[in-house]
């Protein structure tokens, strides 16, 4: 889920900079400190994307920046327990399948993907069902329910750090999978 937030903090404005439109700056500056963070309470920062309110800058002996009180909005990405997220299989792997939802990450368990036996295919880096035969690759879209969430903050404004966040993801369900075994089980609905 996205949301919008307003946050408080002070903005530091380097000399060279000054010249430049100070609302343009600050949101640059903040975006520059900020976005890809990890919050626990309000998830990932994706942008700040407005200043609310700038007040008047003071200057700090020896450093030559300007500091001033802002208020901003910023844009995050929480994603909630029990949400539902189409996303795309970035990495297969021998224990479940790597989905993009958004800007993180989830993973679907083995044992998430259908409730028929999985096999993981190495040389295609493919799970396949047993019975059924479906399959999951690289590239395929989904639709997944995230069982659980456990975000964790992170000190480096770094997006490849929020791995250690986890979302776990089940595919176990009526109108969850592969979006073809989805349209493939509306399609036996209508007939039977």
């Amino acid at each position: 889920m996205y949301y919008k937030t307003k946050i408080k903090d002070i903005v530091r404005i380097p000399p060279y900079k000054f010249g430049e439109p100070l609302n343009e700056v600050a949101i640059q500056t903040l975006n520059e400190t900020y976005e890809g963070r990890l919050d626990k309470k309000l998830g990932l920062l994706i942008c700040v994307n407005a200043i609310e309110e700038i007040g008047e800058g003071k200057l700090i002996m020896g450093d030559g920046a300007s500091y001033h009180s802002v208020v901003f909005e910023a844009i995050f990405f929480k994603p909630e327990q029990h949400e539902i997220f189409n996303g795309e299989v970035i990495d297969v792997v021998d224990y479940g399948a790597f989905v993009r939802i958004g800007p993180m990450d989830g993973l679907i368990h083995v044992s998430q993907v259908t409730d028929d036996y999985i096999s993981y295919n190495a040389k295609n880096g493919s799970l396949t069902a047993k019975e059924s035969n479906k399959s999951l690759n690289e590239g395929d879209l989904v639709r997944a329910r995230a069982v659980s969430v456990s975000i964790k903050d992170e000190s480096t404004n770094n997006i490849e750090n929020n791995r250690n966040s986890k979302i776990p993801l089940t595919m176990r369900q009526n109108n969850l999978g592969r979006f073809e075994w989805i349209e493939e089980a509306k399609q036996n609905s209508k007939k039977g």
